[in-house]
């Protein structure tokens, strides 16, 4: 699949949103934006630096090629363009058969607050649903730990139900977590 630019307007209270792929011209912000404490808390990332970013984007450039990871920048589209606010991702298993796939996003610090993961997350949803829906893909989780309340909301907001709790899997997934989902609609 070619790489694809989803582009989400502007609300009253908040930027417009351009979710594209990741480019080798991100690894700065990229590094920047993990040494935030509290990204670096939900994410299982490990970037230390440019270097560790650069390999990281690689890899989602890797993901796009295969056709089983297709993940996105997000950033703001007009006065400010091109600073990084986020990321999305879907995600693909190999034993999925293409009818479930998983979503997960975070927010750089300066981001939080002003609506860009639930923006973000439904424009994600409609391309996966619209890309894919009519190929098998009947079904898309959102995972997070059972403690990250503001990933909770951004779930409920984006119509992602509450289905299960996930056990801690430690040590990669040292807590509970949470899996929503949202089911394909015609």
């Amino acid at each position: 699949m070619s790489a694809a630019r989803l582009e989400v307007a502007a609300t009253p209270s908040d930027p417009a949103l351009l979710l594209r792929p990741w480019r080798a011209a991100d690894a700065a912000a990229l590094a920047e934006a993990y040494r935030d404490d509290d990204l670096r808390r939900w994410t299982s990332a490990a970037v230390e630096d440019e270097a560790d970013a650069a390999r990281w984007i690689e890899e989602q450039r890797r993901g796009w090629e295969d056709g089983r990871r297709f993940a996105f920048a997000v950033v703001e589209s007009g006065g400010d363009a091109g600073r990084l606010l986020g990321h999305m991702v879907l995600k693909f298993a190999a034993d999925s058969g293409g009818s479930s796939a998983e979503v997960g996003y975070w927010t750089a610090a300066p981001a939080r607050g002003r609506g860009v993961a639930p923006r973000g997350l439904l424009a994600l949803t409609d391309w996966a649903f619209a890309s894919f829906g009519g190929d098998g893909l009947a079904r898309l989780e959102l995972l997070h730990q059972a403690d990250n309340a503001a990933s909770c909301r951004v779930a409920q907001k984006c119509g992602y139900a509450w289905t299960r709790l996930l056990p801690a899997a430690p040590p990669a997934f040292p807590l509970d977590g949470h899996v929503h989902v949202r089911e394909y609609r015609r």
